[in-house]
């Protein structure tokens, strides 16, 4: 399944996994929400609640789409966090892992706190 994430300077086209989690969150779509910033991770508010996966997991390569169950966000890692130990993208807890973005996590790095961010199908 493709979703696309904008926001005021940019997008990104990102591939979600057939998991619960991906498929609790599509069926939410469109969602529009404000960003938050964590080191260089962006999250926002889903609106949508799920239980934690037995796969989660707390560290992940950057680009990776993960769902924060704690905090029903989305949370989208491209670089190091405050928690981060060297170049890793450490998560704030373990996160459901939903897919990966198709092109250059890095644009993420346009994003700033309070930007609207909208989430749909591509």
């Amino acid at each position: 399944m493709q979703i696309r994430i904008s926001w005021p300077a940019g997008q990104l086209t990102a591939t979600l996994d057939e998991t619960p989690t991906g498929k609790a969150l599509a069926e939410a779509l469109p969602i529009s929400a404000s960003a938050n910033l964590w080191g260089e991770e962006v999250y926002f508010d889903t609106g949508v609640s799920v239980a934690l996966e037995h796969d989660a997991q707390q560290v992940v390569a950057p680009g990776t789409i993960a769902f924060w169950t704690e905090g029903d966000a989305l949370a989208l890692p491209y670089g190091a966090t405050p928690i981060s130990r060297g170049g890793e993208s450490r998560l704030a807890s373990p996160c459901n892992i939903l897919g990966s973005f198709d092109g250059d996590p890095r644009l993420l790095s346009t994003v700033r706190e309070g930007d609207p961010v909208r989430v749909e199908l591509a």
